[in-house]
């Protein structure tokens, strides 16, 4: 029997360097690490990524947007994901009135940043928001910022036009029938704590694990940790 392939998807203006030490634990040469291009909507990376993998069934984590692909790969192709793992991620669409206008207002500010003045000029302002405060201008702060400056402008537009458009993935979620991993760093001021316990909450089939001292970006800033729970999570059985 063919094993499953491990999709790995990154989130927001990553690449495979977000994955890069859970790759090596779970074995590289079953993981595979898809680029969304220039798509522009969550379905269409969904499209993307199904097509990077041959195999008929597949093991799905994602991180942050990433997560919110792997949601609507449950809802595309439910017959091939084996088991599901959520990070620093969530399931609701734009807030409606204010709260979405405000949000769509800071993305789109941070577009123009990069625009006018770069790719790493606008992740030095960005990405401190996205780590444990121990962690800015340390090597790991570095590392994302390089992954930043790898992207241009034109694709951080792509995203964010997904982001804004995000589906209501509730219904998915409460839907899941696998083995599903939901997990957040503890100091996650982006996606935080208790956007992952309703995740957990709404499904029957999830294991909740929270890493301490650790922001958004969890497989960099505690990649060691982030490895043994996917590790348990491909162990995993119903």
């Amino acid at each position: 029997m063919t094993a499953s392939s491990i999709l790995l998807l990154p989130g927001l203006l990553c690449d495979e360097a977000i994955w890069q030490d859970q790759r090596a634990a779970l074995g590289p040469e079953r993981c595979i690490v898809p680029s969304y291009g220039h798509a522009d909507s969550i379905r269409e990376m969904a499209r993307v990524a199904l097509a990077a993998v041959s195999t008929p069934r597949i093991c799905v984590a994602g991180h942050s947007m990433g997560g919110r692909v792997a949601l609507e790969i449950a809802s595309m192709a439910p017959e091939r994901v084996e088991r599901i793992a959520l990070l620093d991620t969530g399931m609701n669409p734009l807030a409606p009135a204010e709260a979405g206008v405000r949000e769509a207002e800071k993305r789109h500010a941070l577009l123009q940043t990069a625009q006018r003045y770069g790719m790493r000029a606008m992740g030095e302002q960005w990405a401190r928001g996205m780590v444990h405060p121990a962690h800015v201008e340390q090597p790991v702060f570095e590392e994302i910022l390089r992954m930043i400056e790898r992207k241009t402008p034109k694709v951080f537009g792509a995203q964010i036009k997904a982001l804004l458009a995000r589906p209501d993935a509730r219904a998915v979620l409460s839907q899941l029938d696998c083995p599903t991993l939901i997990l957040c760093g503890r100091q996650d001021a982006w996606s935080p704590e208790s956007r992952h316990r309703e995740m957990h909450a709404l499904c029957a089939h999830s294991t909740l694990c929270m890493i301490e001292d650790i922001g958004h970006m969890t497989t960099m800033e505690q990649p060691a940790a982030v490895s043994q729970a996917l590790l348990q999570w491909m162990a995993m059985t119903r």
